[in-house]
């Protein structure tokens, strides 16, 4: 009788351990409070992608995701910023560029850039050559080599389906002054698209399967420029690197359903969206960061957000330039603002590269054509 009552109160107690050992939200540390539109159910476990030692086993993203709330910072100035860089350990990093020749460029400069097309070449820098330059000045303190890859797309040959390198043999710009030598060398010679093309993606959470709002009058995609900045991610070995988009665009409330159901449908203009959003969740495998920057007249309100629950992390940031630039401060205090516009998340974003092991166990690229050739 003592044994028999011995040993129950000894397996109730080895029981009480063992269900402490088991941590409420899973064996990947991350707080129930992380979730962002994410179901209790769906917080991951230990057979989730986010444990560095495991693999899901129906090849699903399963993992919290931080939504524009997880990773906005509330830093007052440009120093603050590098300040918290350099606090999250970012010792180098490396920028790779694409311009938008979109034929809308042609009239989006009717206001913010005195009638002229946003690539007009002049005594004065156009809003690509500022968003360049400024960009490139502040990264260049990270970037060891100062190798940054340029890459035109939305032209007339490259569409929605492909990119072009700024030179011929595909080789990188050695810095951001040749950047912007070689782009004024090329912007005179680029056949526009015929139709007004950029769709920017927008992403606003109307269910916990957040739908796809599509935006602009015509389907260029900015896939090709994320998925070639993903194969260069990989080939190099997974280091961190900023993709930094400038296009101009407009963004009317043109809806679609979110669903990549179809996609063969190669017609639908929801299957080039549905196209940048799985080239955003897919490059959320790798250590990149994704900065859109909108120049131009046309009106981007504030729909430019990203919350698609099927991403790692939340690697996209939106910039409107005009709207900086518009406002009543000094050229410096301009160029200030938008450069920590731009990369007040990049902080919080390396971390969670770096918390979240998506060096470690980044994916494969997509497969893809290699840049075509530019037009000079």
């Amino acid at each position: 009788m003592i044994f028999s009552t011995l040993f129950r109160r000894l397996f109730r107690f080895s029981w009480s351990i063992r269900r402490k050992k088991v941590p409420a939200e899973g064996c990947c540390r991350v707080p129930r409070s992380c979730c962002c539109c994410v179901k209790t159910s769906e917080v991951p476990s230990c057979s989730d992608n986010l444990c560095p030692n495991s693999v899901s086993a129906r090849g699903r993203i399963a993992v919290t995701v931080y939504g524009s709330s997880g990773t906005e910072q509330n830093y007052g100035t440009l120093d603050q910023v590098k300040g918290k860089l350099q606090e999250v350990g970012l010792e180098s990093s490396n920028l790779i560029i694409g311009v938008d020749f979109t034929k809308s460029n042609e009239w989006t400069g009717k206001h913010c850039f005195n009638g002229r097309s946003l690539h007009h070449l002049g005594g004065t820098p156009n809003p690509y050559e500022q968003a360049i330059g400024i960009i490139g000045r502040t990264l260049s303190a990270y970037d060891e080599d100062n190798k940054i890859p340029c890459f035109g797309f939305g032209d007339i040959s490259t569409h929605d389906r492909n990119v072009f390198n700024f030179y011929k043999n595909g080789r990188a710009c050695n810095d951001v002054s040749e950047a912007l030598q070689r782009y004024r060398e090329i912007a005179p010679h680029v056949r526009l698209s015929g139709t007004k093309h950029l769709s920017v993606i927008s992403f606003l959470p109307l269910t916990l399967t957040d739908r796809l709002v599509g935006c602009g009058l015509g389907p260029t995609s900015l896939a090709p420029i994320i998925e070639t900045a993903t194969r260069i991610v990989e080939v190099s070995r997974h280091q961190y690197h900023i993709l930094l988009i400038i296009a101009d665009g407009q963004v009317p409330t043109v809806t679609g359903s979110h669903s990549a159901s179809y996609p063969d449908e190669t017609t639908s203009k929801n299957h080039l969206e549905e196209r940048t959003l799985q080239a955003l969740i897919h490059a959320s495998h790798f250590p990149l960061s994704i900065v859109l920057v909108g120049v131009g007249d046309l009106p981007w309100d504030d729909c430019i957000r990203c919350h698609d629950n099927r991403r790692l992390f939340d690697n996209f940031q939106f910039v409107d330039f005009n709207e900086i630039m518009s406002r009543e401060m000094s050229q410096a205090e301009k160029e200030d603002q938008f450069a920590l516009e731009a990369l007040r998340k990049i902080p919080a974003q390396y971390s969670v590269i770096i918390n979240k092991w998506i060096r470690e166990q980044a994916s494969r690229a997509f497969p893809g054509t290699d840049p075509l050739p530019p037009p000079c």
